[in-house]
């Protein structure tokens, strides 16, 4: 399986960005797909994650009210839409997926099977 991340950049405090990701390759039993980031000197942190069997989808508490998060099922693609960003936000984001039922607990998005190369997203004030 293969992730394709795209849509990072610069924008001030306040805005808005879309990231979106594309999965490709054995796609055909992933059942889960998210995104975690790290910024610089932090851990990785848990952004969101949907699960296609149920369309249950979790939110980071860093992100809840402000990121929201789809999906096409059909295509394999998730796009994550984040709005109100803050500085907090810059970081470097990570596509990730697998094949398990659940979205992992406690937002442990990075311990998904498949990662993306990230996409940067700046806040700036």
């Amino acid at each position: 399986v293969q992730l394709q991340a795209s849509g990072g950049g610069l924008v001030q405090a306040g805005g808005s960005l879309r990231l979106s990701c594309a999965a490709s390759g054995s796609i055909f039993s992933i059942n889960i797909m998210g995104w975690f980031r790290q910024a610089p000197g932090k851990e990785r942190e848990g952004v969101s994650c949907i699960n296609s069997r149920d369309g249950n989808t979790y939110y980071g508490e860093a992100v809840k009210g402000r990121f929201t998060l789809f999906r096409d099922n059909v295509k394999k693609t998730i796009d994550l839409r984040m709005d109100n960003l803050k500085i907090e936000d810059t970081a470097v984001y990570y596509c990730a997926t697998d094949h398990t039922s659940h979205c992992p607990p406690a937002g442990d998005y990075d311990g998904m099977r498949y990662r993306g190369k990230g996409t940067q997203v700046t806040v700036s004030s």
